[in-house]
């Protein structure tokens, strides 16, 4: 007798991330596929992981996050957004963006369920709906500016509806929602039995300026919401995989009572070091014009190659329109470039759930200006006629 292990996710395969990534190692590609940083961190944050090591804060962390780190998260967030949440009951640490959202899901998303994802979207979150048992329905960002349809979402809500995911800025789109965004949601939810769950791992990468409006910084939304952010993608230490979630008492109750047998605790050295880096404040204020220089520096390298380019507001992402190159599939172009020209990005259909093509590609810029200065060498050379040579 053979076994046969049923999948809970079927339709789930290899990420996009990792397939471009491999095709761009064994190409020896200038890979802007995945999204991390090609430079290095800070001096001051590897000398207080060191300093961490050293002074033997290397067993487990409380499941919470080491207070000391949620007492300054709890002033940061009060600092920026003007709720402070209590470090105690209200504030979580833990190993990284994805698994608080797969916490948060898990815990609110009861079978049957629907939760509504606007795409295109981050590719862990469906995945979690439904190994809840939720089922998610999806609305689709407009063109071209990436803006969310409020009358599409306002169709979908039912007295299924138990969540709605926010992201912003947002990834792959690069918008970062409006104050009337954050308004209009309210007017969808208030009253109801629907959370909400607001990815905003890139709230230091708002461009032009913008403004972050977390929804933290809402009296209604932040009553009902759970908020997810990032030190890795703050502090260009995405290996370091921390970070938290904020959320009223009542939510963080049950979300703690998932996230302690899925993970229990996260990376002990990494929280000293944070603790130490949200000391100053300029450590993190200081992220939005650092991304915004390397936007505006990979920008003007491409302005005048074959590639349309999509504005960014937000994230350290860049998406570019291809269709004046050819009439590909996107991931059919993504692979070609990879392969033929040595340069690896991520086709925005990956981030549909019918696979959704635009003829746009993303480009990571979170990299040296070297890396950037020799992607935009080969994207230069790329017209219609040397692509179907």
């Amino acid at each position: 007798m053979s076994l046969h292990l049923k999948s809970k996710l079927p339709n789930v395969g290899t990420t996009i991330f990792t397939e471009m990534s491999l095709l761009a190692n064994s190409n020896n590609a200038i890979n802007l596929s995945q999204g991390f940083p090609d430079f290095e961190c800070s001096p001051e944050i590897k000398e207080a992981i060191h300093k961490a090591v050293q002074e033997n804060h290397n067993q487990y962390a409380p499941m919470q996050g080491i207070l000391a780190l949620r007492e300054r998260i709890s002033e940061k967030t009060s600092g920026l957004y003007g709720r402070t949440y209590k470090p105690e009951s209200e504030i979580t640490v833990v190993p990284g963006a994805t698994i608080a959202i797969f916490t948060a899901i898990l815990c609110c998303v009861q079978p049957g369920d629907e939760v509504i994802v606007i795409e295109p979207a981050y590719d862990c979150y469906v995945p979690a709906i439904e190994l809840a048992g939720g089922k998610a329905v999806f609305s689709s960002l407009q063109l071209p500016d990436f803006s969310i349809n409020w009358q599409e979402i306002k169709k979908l809500i039912n007295d299924r509806t138990r969540l709605i995911l926010i992201n912003s800025p947002q990834n792959p789109g690069t918008s970062v929602i409006s104050s009337s965004d954050v308004d209009q949601l309210n007017e969808l939810t208030r009253g109801t039995e629907i959370f909400v769950l607001s990815d905003e791992v890139y709230e230091h990468m708002v461009f032009d300026g913008k403004q972050h409006h977390s929804l933290a910084a809402h009296e209604e939304l932040s009553e009902r919401s759970f908020i997810v952010s990032s030190f890795g993608k703050t502090y260009h230490v995405t290996g370091w995989k921390t970070g938290y979630v904020l959320a009223p008492e009542f939510m963080t109750r049950e979300f703690r009572k998932v996230y302690q047998y899925n993970a229990f605790c996260t990376f002990t050295p990494a929280q000293f070091a944070f603790n130490e880096m949200l000391k100053d404040e300029s450590s993190y204020l200081q992220v939005s014009p650092f991304y915004e220089r390397k936007r505006d520096h990979f920008q003007s390298l491409i302005k005048n190659s074959s590639f349309k380019i999509i504005p960014c507001s937000g994230s350290y992402f860049q998406l570019v329109d291809f269709s004046s190159i050819s009439t590909d599939p996107e991931i059919v172009f993504a692979k070609k470039l990879t392969t033929r020209f040595k340069i690896a990005g991520i086709p925005l259909s990956s981030f549909y759930h019918n696979k959704k093509d635009q003829h746009l590609l993303r480009f990571c810029f979170a990299k040296k200006d070297k890396t950037l200065e020799m992607a935009a060498e080969i994207l230069n050379t790329i017209s219609k006629e040397n692509y179907e040579e």
